[in-house]
């Protein structure tokens, strides 16, 4: 059964009206949460399920808006991330211990990460891992240095960018010229008379229905294993590791050391050492439902 909710973008409605509206919604507790997850998970009960997703609208916005700097509509921005918080919510396990937003922006990023590499440029960005990581990153640390309005980088901001994102030079330099460039018109004028359009020439390198289909597939097992391998983790592992690796602003050692009375030291071997169990269990359990499992 998929999930509806009343709540939606329209341009009638607009964009501030729309934020002032979702904040009206009131937060869940941990207990009411798990309640209402389990209604909608034994009796497929829709109340229960748009309760989960009107409380987490805010969480879809606050998430979005980290992707203004794409030219992008900010109301289809939310609308795709709301889309991926009700997939989220469709497969939610209250079982697992651990709370509906930590899994949720996993499935609103994506959501939101697609449509806008589906969106933002007619021409193709790549499609690797390194690729989106560097497409996604380059505008913030190209903010951090002070690079967004100079158009070409010099060979230390390249450098740099490459460092901090592990990519090679030339990766940096090609990306960062097709996101300043501008995209050619399909419809311009090609050949000797003028007789055909640059789209003519163009060849149709998307993959078909049926990868898209085993793509999506892929990804919602991987997403399935990543909720069962955080339950073997710990309250304060699972925090540690949210706080420092799934979040849009990740919390120092220094502030998490201070939340556990540790040193910054502790914090740090408890952050790898969850990472590693997360890693573990879920090339086990991808070996085990024959998915791919990366080295």
């Amino acid at each position: 059964m998929a999930i509806k909710t009343s709540v939606a973008l329209s341009p009638e409605q607009g964009l501030s009206r729309y934020l002032t509206e979702i904040r009206k919604f009131p937060m869940l507790e941990k207990e009411q949460e798990f309640m209402l997850a389990k209604r909608w998970q034994e009796h497929e009960d829709t109340e229960a399920a748009e309760q989960m997703v009107t409380s987490h609208l805010r969480l879809v916005a606050k998430i979005a808006m980290g992707y203004r700097g794409y030219g992008l509509p900010m109301a289809e921005v939310i609308s795709e991330g709301n889309v991926g918080l009700m997939q989220a919510v469709k497969k939610f396990d209250p079982d697992k211990g651990f709370r509906l937003a930590t899994y949720a922006m996993w499935w609103i990023r994506a959501a939101i990460q697609e449509y806008i590499l589906r969106s933002w440029s007619l021409v193709k960005l790549g499609t690797t891992a390194a690729q989106k990581k560097l497409f996604f990153n380059l505008r913030r640390i190209k903010g951090e240095i002070n690079a967004l309005d100079t158009g070409d980088l010099n060979p230390e901001q390249v450098k740099h960018i490459a460092e901090q994102l592990n990519v090679p030079e030339k990766d940096v330099r090609s990306m960062n010229g097709r996101m300043s460039g501008s995209d050619a018109s399909l419809n311009a004028p090609m050949g000797t008379e003028g007789d055909m359009e640059w789209q003519d020439w163009l060849a149709d390198d998307e993959p078909g229905q049926a990868e898209t289909f085993a793509n999506r597939q892929e990804f919602d097992s991987r997403m399935e294993l990543l909720q069962e391998a955080m339950a073997d983790l710990s309250e304060r592992e699972q925090h540690i590791l949210q706080e420092r690796r799934l979040t849009d602003e990740p919390k120092t050692l220094e502030e998490l050391s201070e939340v556990y009375n540790v040193s910054r030291e502790r914090i740090r071997q408890i952050e790898v050492r969850a990472f590693e169990k997360i890693q573990k269990a879920m090339k086990r359990m991808a070996k085990e439902q024959g998915l791919p499992v990366s080295s």
